[in-house]
């Protein structure tokens, strides 16, 4: 991937029916979907739908108020994603989600992505069966905090734990934010919850590593 990548830790293989509901967000979300197998998703992203602001022609695009970002009902989402304009939407944002680990797919990458992780495993509390992983491919800012959201939005399904590399003193910054479980690997790694990445998104300090 050209952009960045988080992973959502799972404690167990995802059920018929996560899946099923992971992959209606999906549709619900994307301007272009493909299921390349069971659970590995290729999707353009809007980062409208998630109610991220493109600033690079603030007179052409204005924010999506998708209810992710708060509390809304059933129908209200509805209708948020039915008068959507598409004129004001980029679509192009291309976004790879996929289920590894085994049985599923992708087994080497899951494998090589939790070998050793003894202070991870400590913070989370088990031992990752399998994970998610939610890859932009492009790297601009907009697509940093996109990344942060659609994965806050795949745990809201599927629950599990964010497990994010950091940059150089990111971990000081990071550390008192809401939903944060632990940092581990030397100041490295932090893992969270859904509230942890939204919380992130709006620190001076955010920044994903690509």
């Amino acid at each position: 991937m050209s952009g960045p990548t988080l992973v959502i830790d799972l404690p167990e293989p995802l059920s018929p029916a996560a899946l099923q509901e992971s992959r209606a967000l999906m549709v619900g979300l994307s301007s272009h979907f493909a299921e390349k197998r069971p659970g590995f998703f290729d999707v353009n992203m809007p980062a409208e739908r998630l109610g991220v602001e493109d600033r690079r022609e603030e007179d052409w695009r204005k924010p999506f108020p998708l209810p992710l970002l708060g509390n809304t009902s059933a129908d209200e989402e509805l209708t948020a994603l039915v008068e959507l304009n598409p004129q004001r939407e980029d679509w192009r944002r291309p976004f790879q989600v996929y289920l590894m680990g085994p049985g599923v797919g992708d087994e080497s990458i899951f494998e090589a992505e939790h070998v050793d992780e003894p202070e991870v495993e400590a913070v989370l509390g088990f031992r990752p069966t399998h994970a998610v992983n939610v890859s932009a491919c492009c790297n601009r800012e907009i697509d940093h905090v996109t990344t942060a959201l659609l994965t806050a939005a795949v745990m809201d399904v599927i629950g599990g734990v964010a497990k994010a590399e950091l940059l150089d003193e990111q971990a000081s910054a990071v550390a008192g934010l809401p939903g944060v479980l632990g940092i581990a690997d030397d100041d490295w790694t932090v893992l969270g919850t859904a509230e942890f990445l939204r919380t992130w998104v709006g620190h001076p300090a955010f920044r994903l590593v690509k």
